[in-house]
């Protein structure tokens, strides 16, 4: 797989789940607003998608290692990616109640983290489970995290 390809797409995909499931767990903990939590996705998909391409591009750029034509490959998987899958987890709130559609957005997303990782993991012949386990607590920290201070704000403020 090309470096821009690769790069993009493993940036994105990560950065696009876990930046999305902890926005939208956040958002439905303090506030079970369906339309506050489609509406922060789209603002995700639009704002950190561009942020994230920005930043990929800067950092391939500060590598001095790459072509013009890699750096601007890298930029746009990177957004396309982040886009793409942060965009994904609007389909089951179009669709399911909002307290389901965040169970099966939890679900889809942590899905395919794990799928991907392991993936990552062969590719790099490094150890499957040490490898998902420590992305995917990272993703489930996260998760935990944002719930909680959801939990706090619609407490204390609602």
């Amino acid at each position: 797989m090309k470096h821009s390809l690769k790069t993009g797409i493993s940036f994105g995909l990560t950065s696009g789940i876990i930046t999305t499931l902890g926005l939208m767990v956040g958002l439905y903990s303090g506030s079970r607003s369906k339309i506050l939590v489609i509406a922060g996705i789209i603002t995700i998909a639009i704002s950190d998608a561009f942020s994230d391409a920005l930043g990929i591009h800067i950092s391939e750029e500060s590598e001095n290692k790459h072509s013009h034509k890699e750096i601007w490959e890298s930029t746009l998987y990177t957004f396309l990616a982040k886009f793409i899958f942060s965009s994904s987890f609007i389909v089951a709130l179009l669709f399911f109640p909002l307290k389901a559609a965040i169970i099966i957005n939890i679900v889809w997303g942590l899905s395919l983290l794990i799928a991907f990782n392991i993936y990552l993991a062969w590719g790099q012949k490094a150890n499957t489970w040490k490898v998902v386990v420590e992305h995917l607590s990272i993703a489930l920290l996260v998760i935990c995290l944002t719930h909680f201070i959801g939990k706090v704000i619609y407490t204390y403020f609602s």
